[in-house]
């Protein structure tokens, strides 16, 4: 089709030097089609580099513990995406000899892998001709032909695939779908797209209709939650403190944390110090200080989290401490690691 001969022709001439297009191997795609679900390119790159570096075989990301995978993955957001690839490291290790199936379906089949991710790796490692359909798949095709259909509901999911499969080229599916990929990012992008001299203008019906910023259509958001996250900050007289692992399928499992009392609403210091959380945790005398005046306001997907962060000094706790020393070694929320960096600057 025409369309695909136009996307291929411009990619070939305008595609971005990336460390994973260098290869056909289906680790290094696989990585890094995992870290750019959700990630702009620009701040995955990094992420991709120190994971090579770190796990250069499927075989040394499966040796390591998951402290180390979620420590090299903090920043990234969706640990999720962390543990699955860190688990399917381990099985394809063990059951495959650290050999990747080799087919769209089996692929599939694959712990955190979905359509989006085994078509990548199908087309891309083993010419299998399975269209991709991402985000920047949705708005090229979204515009170029005029669909309405919501992007995220069952009907608009299953007519862009059919489409997309219709459009591949089919005697290089890998570099077709990098090109449409690519031509969503650098041209057709959300905001402000370079539609002037663009190469597919002539056909696009968005532009015809003056409807670039209209498409693509997407259902309503899901209603955001608001969360209230007080964390005790522990300090001793001989710089111990306390970290938990988070536990459970809630936000950031695996990652580490300050004892937390989260609460429906905002919580004054004298509201605090009678929660049980506190007295249980806080056996003896313990002096209190708030460490931010305002709540730090940490954006999720569906929740917002309003965070403070009270200094909690005191000569023992109940829990099992660590020292201030080694805080930074353990994998953290982005949120923490930010107090952090700024708490540890005033402490020193």
């Amino acid at each position: 089709m025409i369309l695909a001969k136009q996307l291929v022709y411009w990619y070939l001439q305008n595609k971005r030097d990336l460390p994973w297009r260098k290869t056909k191997d289906p680790y290094r795609v696989w990585l890094s089609e995992i870290m750019l679900q959700q990630t702009r390119v620009a701040q995955g790159l990094p992420y991709f580099l120190k994971f090579t570096e770190a796990f250069p075989t499927v075989f040394d990301l499966a040796k390591a513990n998951e402290s180390e995978v979620l420590k090299l993955w903090q920043g990234l957001g969706y640990y999720s995406r962390a543990r699955n690839l860190h688990f399917t490291a381990k099985f394809l290790a063990k059951e495959f000899n650290g050999v990747f199936p080799n087919t769209y379906k089996e692929l599939l089949k694959l712990k955190g892998v979905g359509d989006y991710t085994a078509s990548a790796i199908a087309s891309i490692c083993y010419a299998d001709p399975v269209a991709v359909v991402d985000g920047n798949v949705y708005r090229v095709l979204s515009r170029y032909f005029g669909i309405t259909t919501p992007i995220n509901s069952t009907k608009g999911i299953k007519e862009f695939k059919e489409l997309a499969q219709t459009l591949i080229d089919t005697s290089q599916p890998g570099v077709y779908n990098q090109a449409i990929m690519d031509f969503g990012a650098i041209r057709c992008k959300p905001q402000n797209p370079l539609c002037t001299d663009c190469p597919l203008a002539n056909g696009c019906v968005a532009l015809a209709k003056n409807q670039i910023k209209e498409l693509p259509v997407k259902e309503k958001k899901i209603k955001v939650k608001k969360r209230y996250f007080n964390y005790l900050v522990v300090i001793t007289e001989n710089n111990k403190t306390v970290l938990e692992e988070r536990k459970g399928k809630g936000i950031w499992q695996g990652l580490y944390q300050f004892p937390l009392v989260e609460t429906p609403k905002e919580m004054n210091e004298k509201e605090l110090i009678e929660k049980k959380e506190f007295t249980s945790l806080f056996p003896k005398e313990a002096t209190i200080s708030l460490f931010n005046n305002k709540d730090i306001i940490h954006k999720l997907s569906h929740q917002h989290l309003f965070t403070k962060f009270w200094v909690v000094k005191t000569k023992e706790v109940s829990e099992k401490m660590v020292s201030w020393g080694t805080v930074k070694k353990y994998p953290v929320p982005v949120l923490i690691d930010k107090f952090l960096e700024e708490f540890l600057n005033k402490k020193s």
